[in-house]
C-alpha cells in the first residue's frame, strides 16, 4: 500500500507529506495558470473554466458572463494563489484543502483543454511531446482523488431516520 500523502489529524488539521518535486510543481503551476488567467480570459485553454451557460441564447449567455464572470475569475484566482502559498506547508486546515481541490480542478481543466483530453483518452506514446504534461495531469488527478478520500472520511455519517417519519 502506498504511503498516504495527506492524513487527517485532530481538530480539523491535516498533515501534508509531499516530496520536494511535488511541492515545486504545486507552487509553480498555479503561478503559470494565474498568469494565463490574468493575461487573457479569452485564451482557448481557459474555455472549460468559463463555460457557456446558454449555448442557444447569446444574449442570456452574455448576461450570465457579466453577472458571474468576475466571481468565477476571483474564485479560480484565489484558489490558485492559496495553493501556491501553501505548497510548502506540512499542515493545513480543512478549508485550505477545499481550496486546494478548487485549484487542482482549475489546473486539470486548463491542462486537459491544452492536451485535448477526453473521457477515454490514453496516455500519449513515449516520446510524444505531450507526455510530460499528461503525466502532470494524471498526477494532479491522483492528488485530487486523495484529497477527496481524506476529506470524505472526516464527514459525519448521515443521521438515521426516525421510525415512522417520511419525507
Amino acid at each position: 500500500m502506498a504511503l498516504r500523502r495527506i492524513r487527517a489529524k485532530r481538530n480539523g488539521v491535516f498533515q501534508i507529506r509531499l516530496e520536494p518535486p511535488e511541492r515545486d510543481l504545486l507552487r509553480g503551476l498555479p503561478e503559470q495558470a494565474g498568469a494565463l488567467l490574468d493575461q487573457n480570459r479569452e485564451d482557448p485553454s481557459l474555455r472549460r473554466l468559463f463555460p457557456t451557460a446558454y449555448p442557444q441564447d447569446r444574449d442570456a449567455d452574455a448576461d450570465y458572463r457579466t453577472l458571474m464572470g468576475g466571481e468565477l475569475f476571483r474564485r479560480h484566482r484565489d484558489a490558485l494563489d492559496l495553493l501556491a502559498k501553501t505548497a510548502d506547508a506540512t499542515e493545513l486546515e480543512e478549508s485550505d484543502l477545499h481550496a486546494w481541490l478548487g485549484a487542482l480542478e482549475v489546473l486539470r481543466l486548463v491542462l486537459g483543454t491544452q492536451l485535448d483530453v477526453g473521457e477515454n483518452d490514453r496516455p500519449p506514446p513515449a516520446g510524444d511531446p505531450r507526455s510530460a504534461r499528461f503525466a502532470v495531469y494524471v498526477y494532479l488527478g491522483g492528488l485530487q482523488e486523495e484529497l477527496i478520500t481524506v476529506l470524505s472520511a472526516t464527514l459525519s455519517p448521515p443521521a438515521a431516520e426516525t421510525p415512522g417519519t417520511t419525507c
